[in-house]
């Protein structure tokens, strides 16, 4: 099912950390392009990631976003991009959430 929605950060601090890589150079401007193309992937369809298990999404996550669901977008280079769907009336919200490394990934998912 493709779900179209519209992105949203999740806070002001991550917004700014994107538009900060935008006038990056080398690997930082690589994932500013990799988070575009996520980003437009998600926009045409909220459900293009892939869903984290109820049981592994962070606490973290739960009390800081109060998010009850968590999608997982892989980037180039084992890099991941985390974003919740919410329901806002008609229309749809894929918040972002953080990106990471995979590794890091790992670490925060328990696996």
């Amino acid at each position: 099912m493709n779900l179209p929605s519209k992105v949203k950060f999740a806070d002001e601090r991550l917004q700014k950390a994107f538009e900060q890589l935008e006038q990056g150079k080398g690997d930082e401007r690589k994932l500013y392009d990799w988070l575009v193309r996520a980003f437009e992937d998600i926009e045409e369809n909220a459900f293009c990631g892939i869903q984290v298990p109820k049981r592994l999404i962070p606490k973290g996550y739960i009390q800081k976003y109060d998010v009850h669901n968590i999608w997982k977008y892989n980037l180039p280079n084992a890099w991941r991009l985390v974003y919740s769907i919410e329901n806002q009336e008609i229309l749809v919200v894929s918040i972002i959430l953080e990106w990471m490394t995979h590794k890091e990934y790992e670490k925060r998912f328990g696996y």
